[in-house]
């Protein structure tokens, strides 16, 4: 059983989508360039922080619409992954838990919204082409999802 302490920040669960088209393009996005921060300048999936008492499913959906604009059918469950972040000292800035879907968009036209500053669709083929832009946890993300190779 997992005993996470989100106030604390020792643990931050966060959930997102690799969210797919009708086209079987993915979604990727950039934070705005003032968040700054461990995911700054890279493309990403949408995602955040999961608020206290929210259930996953609902987190997922509320994350999704508030930075994209776009309401989704999830599709299955990705394995959980983890990312440890830790300044040069070596002191404890984050221990990022990762709870991620794949999505299909259901409804909306993608929007950048809250703290997600731009996006772009792309296939398969392109994403193999850009895979130096994209954070190296989305890589992860994208290899398990069957995306990227």
């Amino acid at each position: 059983m997992w005993m996470v302490d989100i106030m604390s920040g020792r643990i931050t669960p966060c959930v997102g989508a690799v969210i797919l088209d009708n086209q079987e393009r993915v979604l990727l996005v950039k934070h705005v360039p003032e968040k700054g921060g461990f995911w700054a300048e890279k493309y990403i999936c949408p995602g955040g922080r999961l608020e206290p008492g929210e259930a996953l499913e609902e987190g997922v959906r509320r994350e999704i619409w508030e930075e994209t604009g776009l309401e989704i059918n999830i599709v299955r469950w990705v394995r959980p992954m983890e990312r440890v972040i830790r300044d040069a000292q070596g002191i404890l800035l984050d221990h990022v838990l990762y709870l991620d879907v794949i999505a299909k968009v259901k409804k909306g036209t993608f929007q950048p919204a809250s703290d997600v500053g731009s996006g772009a669709w792309f296939t398969k083929k392109e994403l193999q082409e850009i895979v130096n832009e994209i954070h190296e946890d989305t890589q992860e993300l994208l290899r398990e999802a069957g995306l990227l190779t």
